[in-house]
């Protein structure tokens, strides 16, 4: 049974943004200024759009906490929309007003949207009521949510950062980066790029795009530091820990591929080229045996290895683009360009804070999984028995 869920409600233009969080145990102390950081890390990036100059993402705790701490109960959290104001006609949840409401009516979907889909799916005259929960906007909801979950994480050691592996053709190419190289990304650079040297490029690039109105995808990688072993399972299909991470990692806007580790390098060679050599006599904290190499991204079986899980999430271009794409008028069912809604060219950095966030709530998970307990109390005396006796395993 998982211990950790979150549930986030609200629509890009509306009064706000939910999240609720269930399942943290009770005794942890929430560091607010963390979790502001992850939000405003959120927002920053070069190519990002003039939504970004509006909104100013701030927490409100709800419940769930009393003096800094939790509770044990689900933590709820409001991040308002400053953006609202301007939308109130058209987008409050009690006013309608039907002449406002009309002006903005989505008639004509984005390709490679939900617009279209998601039309059909709820029968939605206006889908603006389909782009609107579909916006990359319900993120800033998950990655305050995630702040909670890498605070759970720090308790044990669990680092996780990101960086931008490549955008567009710029580092396509680019080995599976490492922990040393992650942990150096700059997240006060214009694109927080995993390699510094080719950030000039892709700024150019990404100023080159938009004075053309389209946009750029490409690619981030996460990884998490620190992982004991042993979470995860290998027994059932939808226990399997990287099945799980990848299902919340494809969940972040855009994102249309995950590789776990150097999976797309090894799918190419043989498995003398593949596998990750175990060292004896190296053993760590957790029980785990050192390796020769990390290409199976800390993962094996479903159940981490106590190597570093490394993730990298391809995203693709963002579907808004200020020139139009091929599309059909849902009035007169005849063919029309695409409408503009307000983008960015590119949103990399953004994704990789986002997939971060989504990838702490599941390791988050994974641990109360394994060790369980009701408080922090309890999770951190499991958690040193637990790893006691991975030590000393096998035993005779």
């Amino acid at each position: 049974m998982r211990r950790l869920r979150l549930t986030t409600a609200g629509e890009s233009h509306g009064p706000g943004l939910t999240a609720v969080l269930t399942g943290v145990p009770a005794g942890l102390e929430i560091d607010f200024d963390f979790v502001a950081r992850d939000l405003a890390r959120r927002q920053h990036g070069h190519g990002r759009g003039h939504r970004m100059k509006i909104e100013r993402d701030e927490v409100e705790f709800r419940g769930g906490l009393r003096g800094g701490e939790s509770l044990g109960s689900p933590i709820a959290m409001w991040i308002e929309n400053r953006d609202h104001k301007n939308w109130n006609q058209v987008m409050s949840p009690v006013v309608n007003n039907p002449d406002q409401s009309e002006k903005r009516r989505l008639h004509s979907p984005r390709p490679g949207h939900a617009d279209l889909a998601g039309g059909l799916k709820y029968l939605r005259r206006d889908l603006r009521d389909v782009l609107e929960r579909a916006s990359a906007r319900e993120s800033a909801a998950r990655v305050a949510a995630g702040a909670i979950a890498k605070i759970l994480l720090r308790r044990f050691g669990i680092e996780i950062k990101s960086g931008v592996r490549s955008l567009g053709p710029v580092g396509a190419g680019r080995p599976t980066p490492t922990w040393a190289e992650i942990d150096q990304v700059d997240d006060r650079s214009p694109l927080r790029a995993v390699d510094r040297e080719l950030e000039p490029e892709m700024v150019a690039l990404v100023d080159r795009m938009k004075a053309e109105g389209d946009t750029l995808g490409g690619s981030v990688t996460v990884i998490a530091h620190n992982v004991p072993a042993g979470l995860g399972s290998h027994v059932q299909w939808d226990d399997k820990l990287d099945g799980r991470l990848c299902r919340a990692v494809m969940s972040v806007p855009a994102v249309k591929a995950v590789e776990i580790g150097s999976a797309l390098t090894v799918s190419n060679g043989s498995g003398s080229e593949a596998h990750d050599g175990i060292e004896a006599g190296k053993r760590g904290d957790d029980g785990s045996w050192a390796r020769t190499t990390n290409r199976a991204g800390g993962l094996e079986g479903g159940v981490t290895n106590g190597q570093d899980v490394v993730i990298t999430a391809y995203k693709k271009p963002i579907s808004t683009l200020l020139k139009g794409l091929p599309s059909v008028d849902l009035d007169t069912l005849k063919a029309h360009r695409s409408q503009y809604e307000r983008s960015d060219v590119t949103a990399l950095p953004a994704a990789g804070v986002i997939a971060e966030s989504m990838v702490a709530l599941i390791l988050a998970d994974a641990l109360l999984e394994k060790i369980g307990g009701d408080s922090m109390t309890e999770l951190e005396a499991h958690f040193q028995a637990t790893q006691a006796l991975q030590r000393t395993w096998p035993s005779r």
